[in-house]
């Protein structure tokens, strides 16, 4: 595997997806760490650049870049690939990893593992070229779950109303949401029944490497800081709109009993048009903040 970083990440050799099994088996053998050996470890490698330090962080890691490579395997690519790419991704977080500044490897690293994956899955795929911008990779990228969110698992065309609704919530135009759906549509999906083979004869089915579906100790960590962490985000994007903005979005878009246009016409004296009107420009608005706010803290964190 290529690495683009001087860490010596000691990891299990991955061949193809016949191996895939016995490699995560071995991965699950590198004890997690706790927050002060993790601390120790990745001040001993910023500040002397500890080959050994290095490697324990990236080995303690390696089941986190596997469940997240297991994300992306709908995209027809070898898992295997998925993961490798994603141990790049690994490596560098830990490279650039800063520990002073109060936050797990497993947070700041997740960020690196799923953007070198999703390069990767970028790259392979024959729609690459028409994915070019910020807002068709974020299409790409959630297309799937929004479709199973609205139930639309059919391979064939989307009804109007979710073509809208994906296209409202993602911000991108409804004929770019029909021609990516057709395109993903023609990849299909991996199924987890498919059979693996084994140079051992050990054989089974791609759901025997899930073997539950509760979080790991180090994905549930950074589950958790990442929701903080968007937390934080939206409350620093909602300082860019004005105070009736801030209140009108809040009623119809982050409360758990929104408030109609009726309701909130009523609080303004105005129409129920002109409510619907300031909620659609402060989403524009909190969106294109939250985007940017987003774009200064990955630059700051790759710096």
């Amino acid at each position: 595997m290529a690495n683009g970083s001087n860490v010596p990440a000691k990891i299990p050799a991955l061949g193809g997806d016949a191996s895939l099994n016995r490699y995560l088996s071995e991965v699950r053998k590198f004890p997690l760490l706790t927050p002060e050996q993790e601390y120790m470890l990745a001040k001993r490698y910023s500040e002397h650049k500890d080959q050994e330090a290095a490697a324990q962080l990236v080995t303690s890691h390696l089941r986190l870049v596997a469940k997240i490579a297991m994300g992306f395997r709908g995209y027809g690519l070898p898992v295997s690939d998925l993961i490798s790419e994603g141990n790049v991704g690994l490596m560098q977080g830990v490279k650039k990893f800063e520990p002073e500044r109060g936050f797990r490897l497993a947070t700041y690293a997740m960020w690196w593992i799923r953007a070198s994956i999703q390069e990767y899955v970028l790259r392979s795929w024959s729609l690459v070229k028409m994915g070019t911008t910020a807002a068709q990779k974020k299409l790409f990228f959630n297309l799937r779950r929004m479709k199973n969110n609205l139930d639309a698992f059919e391979d064939g065309d989307l009804s109007p109303e979710d073509v809208q609704k994906i296209s409202t919530d993602l911000g991108v135009a409804e004929h770019e949401v029909v021609n990516m759906n057709r395109r993903m549509s023609m990849g299909g999906d991996a199924s987890l029944n498919v059979s693996l083979s084994s140079e051992d004869g050990d054989g089974g089915q791609w759901q025997d490497i899930l073997e539950d579906d509760g979080p790991l100790h180090d994905e549930a960590i950074a589950a958790s800081q990442e929701a903080d962490f968007r937390h934080d985000m939206l409350t620093e994007a909602m300082d860019s709109l004005n105070e009736r903005e801030q209140h009108i979005l809040a009623e119809r878009r982050l409360s758990e009993d929104p408030k109609t246009l009726e309701d909130l016409s009523k609080v303004y004296d105005v129409s129920r048009e002109r409510i619907r009107q300031i909620e659609v420009r402060a989403f524009e608005k909190l969106q294109k903040a939250m985007l940017r706010i987003a774009g200064e803290k990955q630059l700051l964190a790759a710096s």
